[in-house]
């Protein structure tokens, strides 16, 4: 597939990974800027622009970062930072928006659409290719489909419940086996259910306990994600 067109914002970019990575090779900002006019014909770029790309201070274009990559010996995605949305993973992969509708079989203006707002639309096939198009892992999809916000709140009724009863309907959402959710579940109605004794057990009672419970369930989703990487 071709590259995003020019216009598209750039891809998020890990400066302090920039940096780090051209440490590792011995580079001044200056031989990179160097590389980058001789051997891509960027003769815009200077050191000061390669400063001002470790220092946050602006961004390489999606095309500039395939040539940084280049001089840096490194792939692209090591300069890329974490995604937060449709659009940012399909710019991580370098394609265009119409050419991931396309293959998709979605309607390029509803996919555009669905970047812009942050609301998915597609149905369970065009679901299932967005995820083998952009390659994303389950809780990328989670993410860029807006499933989030129910699995806070299915978790949220599992860790406060009986998380049992709660499974099949998490199993569904997620795609993964209720097997493979028993632990993290378990898990994390114990930690639930032990901050909530804990904490009506201290001065404060329900009011410290309450404060102590929305903490938790505000991180739900990251704890999910994270104690299921260790299963």
């Amino acid at each position: 597939m071709p590259g995003p067109p020019s216009h598209d914002p750039p891809p998020p970019f890990d400066a302090v990974a920039a940096r780090r990575i051209r440490d590792s090779l011995g580079m001044a900002p200056g031989h990179v800027a160097h590389g980058l006019r001789v051997s891509f014909g960027m003769g815009h770029v200077t050191a000061d622009t390669i400063t001002a790309w470790e220092r946050g201070l602006a961004a390489p274009s999606p095309g500039e970062l395939a040539a940084l990559a280049a001089v840096l010996w490194c792939e692209p995605t090591q300069l890329i930072g974490v995604p937060r949305g449709l659009r940012e993973y399909r710019l991580v992969r370098g394609y265009a928006a119409a050419d991931v509708a396309r293959s998709i079989g979605m309607d390029a203006a509803e996919y555009e659409t669905a970047e812009r707002t942050g609301v998915w639309t597609g149905d369970a096939r065009q679901s299932g290719a967005l995820v083998s198009v952009l390659g994303l892992s389950v809780r990328d999809r989670m993410t860029v489909t807006g499933a989030n916000a129910e699995l806070a709140e299915l978790l949220g009724e599992a860790v406060s419940t009986r998380w049992q009863a709660h499974a099949r309907t998490l199993a569904k959402l997620t795609g993964l086996d209720r097997r493979t959710l028993q632990v993290p579940l378990r898990t994390m109605h114990q930690e639930y259910q032990n901050l909530m004794t804990a904490t009506l057990s201290r001065a404060g009672g329900s009011a410290a306990s309450g404060e102590q419970g929305r903490a938790y369930l505000e991180r739900i989703v990251d704890r999910f994600w994270s104690l299921l990487a260790d299963v």
